[in-house]
């Protein structure tokens, strides 16, 4: 027998009956009438299938392994002993291979994965010619929203005299969108000679970028004595209408100096929910890296939430050249990335996350 898929059947088996339990209460009338409940029900079953399947899986490859094993024993003829032993080792091989998948599956998850991103992008160092660099980001990622099928909101922008972006808050909505997005979050290098250089030098100018999860339900309390809200003239586009009315929101949470505005809609009153939720994403968000700055050395380590900080990527112009610096990967298709080619790096860390996650869990043990 297998000892290791043993320990894993183990592993799984609270996942299993859990999942076998949520099957049955999802089922339940006075569960499916209230819809609160159902909802939060259905998302605990989803987080578990995978495992609850694997669990099955394996536990059937170890029942066909015993048998096998037992046949073996009990076989005196040399033909159907080899067939034995050869159906042995490719069971054995499945089982392996069905282990690593579980080990996966039990590492660490983010609560988030599933949520939409918000993004905020800011020019940083390089004055105009930053941002111009951060209206190229925003453009790229609104490219690679559409690739995946997700809705783009451009929720506030501040642009500058000659088109470029100072910041804009972006709301990217789609299944998961937060699970990719958040490797994102870090400082961008662009190198490149800006069209106002009359000598031809190279630049190097930085847009900052940080992903944060849309919060549904937060743990906290959020005081109407804590938030001063003014209205104001929407600018940009929009036309003549939605500059004559009032219709921005800008949200201050006075304890933290937090601002959040939103000039996305033509109605106030939608422009101040969406205000508010981005204000709840915030809190959350700097409340996580509270609780970040309490877990050990190794933990902070882990690459699952961006550093902000962290230069992550830089686009060179001149070379056609886009390396990301955390994992080393270069492509020299610079302007294919602008169009949102983005997978690449994306996929790069996480399995970086993942092989990091691996190594934790093993020295745990």
């Amino acid at each position: 027998m297998d000892i290791l898929g043993k320990e894993y059947l183990e592993k799984t088996a609270k996942a299993k009956a859990r999942f076998d339990e949520l099957t049955e209460l999802v089922m339940r009338p006075d569960i499916i009438s209230d819809n609160r409940e159902l909802k939060k029900l259905m998302k605990e079953r989803n987080s578990l299938e995978s495992i609850a399947q694997c669990h099955d899986d394996l536990n059937e490859l170890m029942k066909n392994l015993q048998g096998c094993e037992d046949d073996l024993t009990a076989e005196t003829d040399g033909e159907m002993k080899k067939l034995f032993e050869e159906e042995i080792s490719s069971l054995n091989e499945k089982i392996a291979q069905k282990v690593e998948e579980i080990k996966i599956l039990l590492l660490p998850k983010d609560e988030n994965d599933d949520s939409n991103a918000i993004l905020e992008i800011r020019s940083a160092a390089g004055g105009e010619e930053s941002a111009l660099f951060a209206l190229e980001l925003c453009r790229m990622y609104s490219h690679y929203a559409e690739r995946k099928g997700w809705k783009v909101e451009y929720i506030d922008m501040s642009e500058t005299e000659i088109g470029g972006v100072k910041e804009a808050t972006i709301m990217l909505r789609g299944k998961g969108a937060f699970s990719r997005m958040k490797y994102e979050s870090g400082v961008h290098r662009v190198q490149r000679v800006p069209e106002t250089e009359s000598q031809g030098r190279i630049h190097t100018s930085t847009a900052t970028v940080a992903v944060l999860p849309e919060v549904e339900d937060v743990d906290f309390e959020i005081l109407d004595k804590d938030l001063r809200i003014d209205t104001y003239h929407s600018g940009g586009a929009g036309g003549q209408n939605v500059n004559k009315v009032e219709t921005a929101i800008r949200i201050t949470y006075l304890p933290l100096n937090i601002v959040v505005t939103c000039q996305d809609e033509r109605s106030q009153l939608k422009n101040k929910e969406k205000a508010f939720n981005i204000l709840k994403s915030k809190l959350f968000d700097y409340y996580q890296e509270q609780k970040m700055s309490e877990y050990d050395e190794a933990r902070r380590m882990l690459v699952g939430r961006g550093n902000r900080n962290e230069r992550i990527r830089t686009y060179n112009f001149p070379q056609g050249r886009v390396t990301d610096h955390r994992t080393n990967l270069s492509s020299f298709d610079l302007q294919g990335v602008l169009g949102g080619d983005i997978d690449q790096f994306i996929d790069a860390m996480i399995v970086k996350e993942r092989e990091e996650l691996l190594q934790a869990s093993t020295n745990r043990f």
